[in-house]
């Protein structure tokens, strides 16, 4: 990469390590460090996880299905009791969007046409309204008395949120809820999801991170075991980086990093930044009385399908430009339509490279300095599952890639599940992806069955015994009963087949979760005309005709309006 092409503002240390080549994927989790073990008796909690979305359970755009998240997975084979929150509600909070998908089929059926999607989409915005009110002003608005949870993981949290917010910190955060007619999502959705998982029965609880309650667990023992938790998971650092998917934009965090307002304005951490974080974080670990302590790496998240790759990669690992994947590749303008470039995609993972480097070496100082510690490496787990990355393009493989051998039952299925966008076969079944959800960045239930499975794998080799329903301990490997999860599975096994039909829907989906507080145009009441054109930075036109809210969005280029389709209208206007 020349001078040139190196995208503006990056960091010196992301600029040095791109050039290097990327980092080799670690396969032994001890990495080669051997640490004496003396451990005694079974601690009461056997295992704890602390995370965000990926440990919480956090699909198709909602935190619901916490029954089968990993921890809970991972508990289950152990043969032990997992407290983990529940989330009710339509769909549990804040989109579930397989929920919505199914909605709009059973009213309008499975393939949408293009004059239908007005009534579509008046069901979408009933939903959407369904689901606020449950959260803001009905029974979710009042979170239940919370304790000691086992699975202490809040989606969207990065590592400055699990060092500092506290359920009394989540609470000042939720501000009084308005019934907004165009930006119907839940408001606070984070704090208010989190006030399921911190405690609040006392105000010394209130004020507890989520370090201060596991450090409570870990204290919990007495003289006949050494730990309160035998094996604690830890996975987080995701979020640091995540959103330069999510919202297509690369904004390098500045010196205000710490502070929980400040720090919404970045997408993904300086390296600097992020080791500074980190070993807070470490400090807080070595704190816990943990048997065993799982750290596990950040994923290189610009495979997620949420960035649709397009163009050609001749050979890279990366497309010229990364896109929603409801943008038709035959018509992205670079312009026009929200993308961050290939270049920027390799800085991010640059960028993810230095994260985990730096998450490796605290778990080699943690086992030079006799701690139990181990390295799950779930980036090269994700690297070795990348379909248009590295299984499509051989040219783009580095020397260390195999594929990722999937669990026989995954492996039988047809089409063999991966890492695409999902997409049904319009007869009830899968036409492609399988192991991303519905919002293109966390996992189906399956594919949280395959980390849950290399989480236990390295329990098995941390010396953890798995225990049958009736208490005997199960011997050699432990494998997860994939079988289960695919009964639990409705997206791999009966997809919405509404999906394709329906990426309209998404695509609006998006603009309201993105397009807020942003100025609106008038329209002439009795003709319906336009009599002021100006388009908010998301493209998005917000016309308020006798009160009633309405969203339109106009594609520009070079100054002329080419589409404008009015998406709670009957009238789709398009000028060529």
């Amino acid at each position: 990469m020349t001078a040139d092409e190196i995208p503006e503002g990056t960091p010196d240390t992301v600029v040095a390590r791109a050039a290097r080549p990327p980092r080799v994927p670690v396969f032994d989790p001890t990495l080669g460090i051997d640490v004496p073990r003396s451990f005694r008796g079974t601690p009461p909690h056997r295992l704890v996880a602390l995370g965000d979305s990926l440990l919480q359970g956090f699909q198709s755009g909602a935190i619901y299905n916490t029954d089968v998240s990993v921890p809970a997975i991972v508990a289950h084979e152990l043969g032990a009791d997992l407290r983990y929150p529940r989330f009710g509600g339509p769909g549990g909070l804040p989109l579930n969007v397989e929920v919505l998908l199914r909605r709009i089929e059973e009213r309008h059926g499975s393939t949408l046409q293009p004059w239908e999607l007005p009534t579509a989409l008046f069901t979408a915005r009933g939903f959407m309204d369904e689901v606020e009110d449950y959260w803001e002003r009905g029974p979710g608005a009042t979170p239940p008395l919370v304790g000691y949870l086992h699975n202490l993981s809040c989606f969207g949290w990065d590592l400055r949120d699990a060092l500092q917010k506290t359920a009394r910190v989540c609470a000042e955060r939720i501000a009084t809820p308005r019934d907004d007619l165009v930006r119907q999502l839940v408001e606070n959705n984070g704090e208010r999801a989190a006030l399921y998982v911190y405690p609040n029965t006392d105000d010394r609880r209130r004020e507890m991170t989520l370090f201060d309650v596991a450090a409570e667990l870990g204290a919990e023992h007495d003289g006949d075991t050494e730990a309160g938790i035998e094996t604690l998971v830890v996975f987080l650092g995701s979020n640091n980086a995540l959103q330069t998917v999510t919202e297509l934009q690369v904004v390098w965090s500045g010196d205000d990093f710490r502070d929980l307002d400040a720090k919404q304005a970045y997408t993904i951490w300086r390296p600097e930044h992020f080791d500074s974080e980190f070993a807070a974080v470490v400090a807080k670990l070595r704190d816990i009385d943990a048997r065993h302590v799982v750290l596990c790496t950040v994923p290189h998240v610009t495979i997620a399908p949420i960035a649709r790759g397009i163009g050609t990669k001749n050979g890279s690992p990366y497309f010229p430009y990364y896109t929603r994947p409801w943008v038709d590749a035959r018509r992205f303008d670079a312009s026009r339509d929200e993308h961050i470039t290939g270049a920027q995609a390799r800085m991010v993972d640059a960028a993810i490279d230095l994260f985990d480097e730096t998450i490796t070496e605290a778990v080699a100082d943690a086992r030079r300095a006799g701690l139990d510690w181990y390295l799950l490496d779930t980036a090269g787990i994700l690297d070795r599952l990348a379909a248009r990355r590295y299984v499509d393009d051989l040219d783009a493989r580095p020397a260390w890639w195999q594929p990722y051998p999937l669990p026989p039952t995954l492996a039988a299925l047809d089409p063999v599940p991966d890492t695409r966008f999902l997409s049904a076969d319009g007869h009830g079944g899968r036409d492609s992806g399988g192991l991303f959800s519905l919002d293109g960045v966390h996992p189906t239930t399956v594919a949280y069955g395959i980390l849950a499975q290399e989480i236990i794998d390295v329990m098995v080799r941390a010396g953890v015994e798995f225990r049958s329903p009736n208490g005997t301990v199960r011997n050699g490997p432990v494998a997860v009963d994939f079988e289960r999860l695919l009964r639990h599975d409705t997206l791999v096994r009966t997809p919405p087949q509404n999906i394709d039909s329906t990426l309209s829907i998404l695509g609006w989906v998006d603009e309201v979760l993105e397009c807020s507080g942003c100025s609106c145009v008038s329209v002439c009441e009795g003709s319906g005309q336009v009599d002021d054109v100006s388009v908010c930075r998301h493209g998005v036109l917000h016309l308020l005709p006798r009160q009633r809210a309405r969203t339109a969005r106009a594609s520009r280029r070079n100054g002329v309006v080419l589409e404008l389709r009015h998406l709670q209208g009957v009238h789709i206007l398009r000028i060529e």
